[in-house]
């Protein structure tokens, strides 16, 4: 710790300096999912949302399982071999290149974050295939010019590309925004590309997410918000949504003998034509 409320990193010739004395989405889902790459403040706001929202703890595992439901289908039966995955998050069980490169070795995959922690711990913990290959990209989802330019380093954008947003989406608080940045990503992708994402919302029995929401934007980091599946249906126009459609993250595509509980948590996989 090299002063109080900051922890620094140095990643290549860069010292990166990090604000803990703030809970950040990425500390603090790492938190939900029983991780230990957290601090006191993110620990101390994750358990009041939990308080609040008690579902939160099930709604993190929902996603990071549709995660690797997604990541498997779209290696496997749908034959993709390049990944962009937006919004990494800080390293767990089952990341997109791992689950990818178990169907498929010689996927390829580019992990997109702003968060200098997120991208320490990726480029020391998550190492790619011999056949394939695993990039880290330090850019900002509201800038999706430079998403795609330093993708394009590593993937080959003239082949199809399964572009992951999982819970990236509600951090974009305008959703036009929203919207424009989705089309300017698979625009640049050729047909045969997929989305796949998720969402938060207060629709399936999430109403209290509002009151979880109001407290996190109150004393957390970045600021975030839900959507209703109309809204989130914009992301997906022009684009031709797998079954079972858009649905509560745990009950896309369930293990044989699995039953899910419904979480507030949308996802979904859709396929541009």
């Amino acid at each position: 710790m090299s002063e109080a409320g900051y922890v620094g990193f140095r990643d290549g010739e860069r010292a990166e300096r990090i604000d803990t004395s703030v809970a950040h989405n990425a500390r603090v889902w790492n938190y939900w999912l029983g991780g230990k790459d957290n601090f006191e403040p993110d620990r101390r706001v994750g358990e009041h949302i939990h308080t609040m929202f008690p579902v939160i703890g099930e709604v993190a595992r929902a996603d990071r399982r549709f995660l690797a439901r997604a990541v498997r289908h779209l290696a496997g039966e749908a034959g993709v071999r390049q990944f962009l995955d937006v919004g990494t998050g800080l390293p767990s069980a089952d990341n997109t290149h791992q689950v990818a490169q178990a169907v498929a070795p010689d996927a390829r995959i580019v992990y997109v974050d702003n968060d200098p922690m997120v991208l320490v711990h990726a480029r020391a913990l998550l190492t790619s295939s011999a056949e394939g290959a695993t990039d880290y990209l330090e850019a900002d989802v509201h800038d999706p010019a430079s998403v795609l330019a330093g993708a394009a380093r590593t993937l080959d954008l003239d082949r199809p590309v399964a572009v992951m947003m999982l819970g990236i989406l509600n951090f974009v608080l305008d959703t036009d925004e929203a919207v424009a940045i989705v089309r300017r990503l698979m625009d640049e992708m050729p047909s045969g590309s997929f989305l796949a994402l998720t969402h938060p919302t207060v629709e399936l029995g999430g109403e209290a997410n509002v009151p979880a929401m109001k407290f996190w934007n109150e004393n957390a980091a970045p600021p975030i918000r839900s959507r209703t599946a109309a809204e989130i249906g914009r992301f997906l126009d022009g684009l031709e949504l797998l079954d079972p459609g858009l649905v509560s993250c745990a009950r896309w595509r369930p293990a044989d003998g699995e039953e899910p509980v419904t979480v507030p948590q949308y996802g979904c996989v859709a396929r541009k034509p």
